[in-house]
């Protein structure tokens, strides 16, 4: 896909005007978001969804991005959109108000199926995904990881933790 300077331009004044400096959170250009094993309303990957989407609005998420695959986890879970979960942010919703719009909306999921589905995700390895092995195995190799025995949360936190000593 390519962009004209133009159409870039249009996309980045939308997204800037889109910012709402109303929305306060991490600012992730000076630290991470929190773990994805960190559970809110029993949903993991919860935390790090909402301090990704509260760093968007309020204009301060640098290197991270909102609505990604991990995003995605949950959304698909749920069934339910980024957008609309970042409607609800935007209105100034706290992470266990976002957990209970999660138990709202969306498919319906008991409290048992979303400890079994956030216990899952917490030992998903993209190792074992033949789709995902190669691109995997280059992003633990960085960090000196054995990608066969990371988890994805694993390589998260490492990679979280040497990007921000970095930038320190």
């Amino acid at each position: 896909m390519h962009f004209s300077a133009r159409s870039w331009q249009h996309r980045r004044s939308a997204l800037t005007f889109r910012m709402n400096t109303e929305v306060k959170g991490k600012d992730l250009t000076k630290e991470a978001p929190r773990s994805p094993r960190m559970r809110i309303g029993g949903y993991a990957i919860l935390a790090r969804t909402y301090d990704k989407c509260r760093a968007l609005l309020g204009g301060n998420i640098g290197e991270y991005h909102f609505d990604c695959p991990l995003d995605n986890m949950l959304f698909g879970f749920k069934g339910v959109k980024g957008d609309d979960f970042k409607a609800e942010v935007e209105k100034g919703a706290t992470d266990e108000e976002m957990a209970k719009w999660l138990d709202a909306h969306g498919d319906k999921k008991t409290p048992e199926e979303v400890k079994a589905w956030s216990d899952e995700v917490t030992t998903t390895n993209p190792y074992n995904d033949p789709e995902k092995r190669e691109w995997f195995e280059e992003q633990v190799k960085v960090h000196g990881l054995d990608a066969a025995k990371t988890t994805l949360f694993d390589w998260l936190e490492v990679d979280d933790k040497a990007s921000h000593q970095k930038a320190a």
